[in-house]
């Protein structure tokens, strides 16, 4: 004769109070379902208002929600926006990082990771969409998706063909907390290998503020006097950080 599965006390549904996590989550223990319209109730808000209606806590709720069904999430979110400072930045913080938070495990990762991925595409593909000197704020934004919260300086390129639409957006170099090595023949020779007429150089700084460094504008002006005898303009440099970003066109700097 079968044995009638155990029912948390106060439960008239096993599989709906189940109190196990799912794979890849840990730290939590769950016997009621309290926590249910708390999740309807916040996601009824979002689809009234929106992200801009929610602190950043209730948002990362809503990307927990899908890793953890059968839990309370509300003090997770809350931890992972103490530890890291905004939403933004648990998205984008490493694993290794991430781990260290109880209750976080691979399924809540993976969760993270779709989402920065996924904001990174979408920039990226609105400026693929026309070109890139006509659309400026849109440049600013895939940039600062893709590089801002970062926690080790990369070195990215923006190829551009002679109408200036955006032919390849490449990571060429990744680096330390602090710097990262360019070689300025190098990206002129990638450049020539992608056939781009321009170029749009950018790089993070992890440390959030994104004035640019002498380093920085030395390294600028050396990647211009070796592009442009060979047709090819440098548009910009752009420095991203948490804080903002820096233009050294903008800043009359090259």
């Amino acid at each position: 004769m079968a044995r009638k599965k155990a029912t948390p006390e106060g439960c008239a549904d096993p599989e709906g109070c189940q109190s196990d996590p799912p794979p890849g989550v840990t730290g939590f223990s769950e016997t009621t379902s309290h926590f249910v319209g708390h999740r309807e109730r916040l996601r009824d808000r979002f689809r009234l208002g929106g992200a801009d209606a929610m602190p950043d806590y209730e948002l990362l709720e809503l990307v927990l929600f899908r890793a953890v069904p059968r839990a309370d999430v509300k003090p997770l979110a809350k931890a992972l926006v103490d530890r890291f400072g905004s939403f933004a930045e648990v998205i984008t913080a490493s694993p290794g990082r991430l781990r260290e938070v109880k209750g976080v495990g691979d399924a809540i990762i993976t969760e993270f990771k779709v989402i920065g991925a996924a904001v990174e595409r979408v920039t990226r593909e609105r400026l693929r969409a026309r070109p890139v000197l006509s659309s400026w704020s849109a440049v600013i934004a895939h940039c600062r998706a893709s590089m801002a919260y970062a926690e080790q300086e990369q070195f990215r390129i923006l190829f551009l063909d002679k109408r200036n639409q955006l032919i390849l957006d490449e990571v060429q170099q990744r680096g330390t907390v602090d710097h990262t090595p360019v070689y300025p023949r190098e990206v002129v020779k990638r450049a020539l290998e992608v056939a781009a007429s321009a170029l749009i150089l950018v790089h993070n700084h992890p440390s959030g503020d994104p004035t640019p460094s002498n380093a920085d504008i030395q390294m600028t002006k050396t990647i211009i006097d070796v592009a442009k005898p060979l047709g090819i303009e440098v548009h910009d440099h752009i420095i991203v950080g948490k804080d903002g970003h820096a233009s050294l066109k903008g800043l009359r700097l090259i």
